[in-house]
């Protein structure tokens, strides 16, 4: 794994999320409760929505486009819905974010 630093704790609110910028594209990050974050691909696997831009409830975030849900953890679609989205390794350590990039990029390859 090649942990990359990609900004603080802070820099996500509570149940809300924030975008990084990949040479892989744009990724998500949201942060579900006090040190909890998920990092996924910011592309809804139904019509491409801006997942970022969605709502974060428990640990999935429903596409702002047509009210897809998604697991965080697994990016398997919920309920009668099918699809899912790549998600990725991140972890807090010492109050920053780290990004798996090998994860990340691997994905593309």
């Amino acid at each position: 794994m090649s942990w990359i630093d990609i900004g603080t704790l802070n820099d996500i609110p509570l149940r809300g999320s924030r975008i990084v910028k990949t040479e892989a594209g744009c990724i998500a990050l949201f942060r579900t409760a006090e040190t909890e974050v998920f990092a996924t691909s910011n592309t809804c696997a139904h019509k491409k929505g801006p997942l970022s831009e969605g709502i974060v409830h428990d640990r999935k975030v429903t596409c702002p486009l047509h009210n897809w849900v998604f697991s965080l953890e697994t990016g398997e679609a919920q309920g009668a819905d099918k699809g899912r989205i790549a998600t990725y390794p991140v972890k807090v350590q010492d109050g920053r974010l780290l990004l798996d990039l090998d994860a990340v990029l691997a994905k593309v390859a």
